[in-house]
């Protein structure tokens, strides 16, 4: 039985590909769970057509995206925060301030998107890495500065 997988199927292939499966397999599994559709030639034929579409517009969104990306890249954030000695913050800078800080600036950032590792608590530059799309990261140096310091 010829089958046009609709979405990627463990161990058997990915979305869009045209699989030989036994005939109780497509039958009983992957034709009631709408995972896959007969593969006969106006299938075939209006399948092309949706991929076609869905790559048209997923295009559009990673250009957008490149687009946001080159714009969070341009920008510096500089946050203070209160410090005692050796520079240690008395509390941290979370991805939540650092997303708020880069929307201040006109560019609006999830700060779910904001990739830290863990929460900065040390003052000076440093750099954090914004997940723009899922192909596109976007880098922005932070500086953390000690409140009510003077520039030098």
């Amino acid at each position: 039985m010829k089958l046009i997988l609709k979405e990627d199927v463990e161990n058997l292939g990915d979305m869009g590909t045209i699989v030989e499966v036994k005939n109780g397999y497509g039958r009983n599994y992957l034709l009631p769970r709408n995972l896959a559709v007969d593969a006969n030639p106006k299938n075939i034929k209006e399948f092309e057509h949706q991929k076609k579409i869905i790559l048209s517009k997923a295009k559009k969104v990673k250009q957008s995206a490149e687009d946001l990306a080159e714009q969070i890249s341009k920008l510096s954030i500089i946050i203070e925060a209160q410090a005692g000695e050796e520079d240690k913050l008395f509390g941290s800078v979370t991805s939540k301030d650092i997303a708020e800080a880069i929307a201040q600036q006109g560019v609006k950032v999830d700060k779910r998107k904001v990739l830290l590792e863990e929460p900065i608590k040390r003052i000076g530059i440093h750099e954090v890495t914004v997940k723009v799309h899922q192909d596109v990261n976007a880098s922005v140096k932070v500086e953390v500065k000690k409140t009510g310091a003077e520039e030098v």
